[in-house]
């Protein structure tokens, strides 16, 4: 089975942390490191803690020194200096809480970097309100009858065609300057997507 991880960065905190007993790596940012200590999160689940460590204060530091990954390059955001870690630990597959909230250019830079992962790895984040994640070109989503469904096309995507949707598209074409599809929701169990060119970041109502 591939290796699957869970990464907590420095967005809005998750109301509520996820179950930790699936994964097989369990990491962080240094700024998400605040709120799971806020949190009460079990601090030694953690694999790693990785940034350039300008969020980061407190004696936990010392205590959890063997975990820290100091990776000061600012060319790079943490975000995307953890997938790397990840990548190269032979993750396949990661969930993301704390991508979205606060300034908004940080949340578009997120999707940026997972963006640029998406052929290596699989990424999904998870916030508040829904989970969202770029598809291949032919995708089946399960389990979502009634739920949200929000199509963006990353920027542009050409012969899109839905099936199990309440407002279905044939062959469509959706381009971020032109036209996108936003809050429609699911009328089956199950979705299908299909597209022929271009990238596509879908949103699922929670």
């Amino acid at each position: 089975m591939p290796k699957t991880a869970l990464l907590f960065i420095n967005g809005t905190p998750p109301k509520n942390l996820p179950k930790t007993e699936a994964y097989d790596i369990i990491a962080c940012t240094d700024g998400a490191f605040h709120y799971l200590k806020e949190k009460n999160f079990d601090l030694e689940k953690l694999d790693f803690i990785s940034g350039d460590f300008d969020s980061h204060t407190g004696s936990d530091e010392n205590i959890y020194h063997e975990k820290f990954i100091h990776t000061p390059d600012q060319d790079f955001t943490d975000f995307q200096k953890a997938l790397d870690i990840l990548k190269n630990k032979g993750i396949k597959k990661i969930d993301v809480y704390g991508g979205s909230g606060g300034e908004q250019d940080h949340f578009l830079g997120n999707l940026h970097v997972a963006f640029l992962f998406k052929n290596d790895v699989e990424i999904t984040f998870y916030d508040e309100f829904s989970s969202y994640f770029f598809i291949p070109k032919y995708f089946e989503i399960d389990n979502v009858k009634g739920k949200m469904i929000s199509l963006l096309p990353f920027p542009k995507v050409e012969n899109l065609t839905t099936d199990g949707l309440n407002w279905e598209l044939q062959q469509a074409e959706l381009s971020l300057t032109q036209r996108i599809g936003t809050r429609n929701f699911a009328t089956k169990n199950t979705v299908k997507i299909s597209f022929e060119m271009g990238d596509l970041l879908v949103f699922i109502g929670l």
